[in-house]
């Protein structure tokens, strides 16, 4: 199918003109670990493959190649791949290009599983990571050492929301030889495409916006398909791929990305706005907001927002955060966001009291304004 379509005709027909059976409009869970040959001489011949080019689900399935379709599509990749879940996509990816001896580069807010990995686990087989705010190009200039092999980037951050010139800094890896990689789970394909950027390798948790719902855990890779195709050994080595009815759940969130994408856009910032005329609020980390310092940049490389963003009290006590918290009414504790309900974390800032809190909040599918009744409730436990 031509991909000149919109997004979201691509994601309605992409991979569907043939009809699925019985007439069905949704595909089919082709819920098999095994895919047989018609005689032994057609196995043995074709490398085990059957004549729809399937062998065994732990290296591809119908229904996931399906979801990783659309997701090419989606990213302007020429392949991706599903995985078990997203630390799956982004553990098989670092683990694919990276050899004892290397040195790799990542900003240091990036997923706190991912900074484990570089920073505790992989020290083991003799990988050495540099961690850099990484809001300038210049900074990851820096960091680099003759023996940089990967420039690992997650933008916008999810805590902060800090984010990276994203073409700026795959031309400079490009330059020299380094391969860039992007968690891209907040802006969705919807709204950024780091891979038309320059980028290498795209990466998402799929358990967050794609997926949509709060009931799937996947992960996903894409980019050029001789990435792919090296990446594709790892996840069958190491068996981490998606399996049928995740893939199904997957493509099912995937018909409504675009439509949940434009909510989240227009909620998070209104809640976002609304937030930051608040006078318990020190300051509002969201991309979309003309305060935020790299708003120019935002705009440069992304076409809209993500719901997911933070922000900053005047010094408190403890208590009076976990007060704060106690009033709401609509919104849930919890560490994973994407979904349709909405969320609130909180840490304090400082070891002593009172100490400045950051709530990072996700603003869910319910109506804007009666988050923020809920939240106007709430606030007045944050003052100073």
């Amino acid at each position: 199918m031509e991909h000149d379509l919109s997004l979201e005709t691509l994601l309605q027909h992409l991979g569907e003109e043939t009809p699925f059976p019985y007439g069905s409009v949704t595909p089919p869970i082709v819920q098999t670990t095994l895919f047989t040959a018609p005689s032994l001489r057609v196995r043995n011949e074709q490398g085990g493959l059957n004549d729809a080019g399937y062998v065994y689900t732990r290296e591809s399935n119908p229904t996931v190649r399906l979801a990783e379709q659309k997701l090419a599509a989606l990213e302007q990749t020429e392949d991706a791949l599903c995985f078990a879940s997203g630390m799956a996509a982004i553990a098989s990816a670092i683990l694919t290009f990276t050899r004892t001896g290397d040195h790799v580069v990542c900003v240091e807010s990036a997923y706190p599983p991912t900074r484990t990995l570089l920073e505790s686990w992989l020290t083991r087989y003799g990988v050495q990571a540099t961690f850099v705010a990484g809001k300038c190009p210049d900074e990851f200039e820096r960091a680099l050492q003759p023996n940089t092999r990967m420039i690992y980037l997650e933008s916008p951050a999810s805590m902060v929301f800090h984010l990276q010139d994203l073409s700026a800094v795959s031309a400079l890896a490009r330059e020299r030889g380094i391969l860039t990689l992007c968690d891209n789970s907040w802006a969705t394909p919807i709204y950024q495409n780091p891979h038309a950027l320059g980028v290498d390798l795209v990466l998402h948790s799929a358990s967050k916006y794609l997926g949509g719902h709060s009931d799937l855990l996947a992960g996903v890779v894409a980019g050029r398909t001789e990435h792919i195709e090296q990446v594709r050994q790892t996840r069958s080595l190491l068996g981490g791929v998606l399996e049928p009815f995740g893939a199904w759940l997957l493509l099912r969130g995937l018909r409504t990305l675009p439509v949940r994408m434009t909510r989240a856009h227009h909620s998070g910032l209104q809640v976002a706005e609304w937030l930051e005329q608040q006078p318990q609020v020190a300051r509002v980390n969201h991309p979309g907001l003309p305060s935020h310092p790299q708003h120019a940049l935002a705009r440069k490389q992304m076409r809209g927002y993500g719901s997911l963003f933070s922000f900053e009290t005047h010094p408190i006590r403890a208590e009076q955060a976990y007060a704060f918290a106690d009033c709401l009414r609509l919104f849930r504790f919890g560490c994973s966001w994407g979904g349709y309900e909405s969320l609130l974390l909180g840490w304090a800032q400082a070891d002593t009291e009172p100490a400045p809190w950051l709530f990072r909040i996700y603003i869910g599918l319910e109506n804007p304004d009666d988050l923020i009744r809920d939240l106007q409730g709430a606030l007045p436990a944050l003052t100073p």
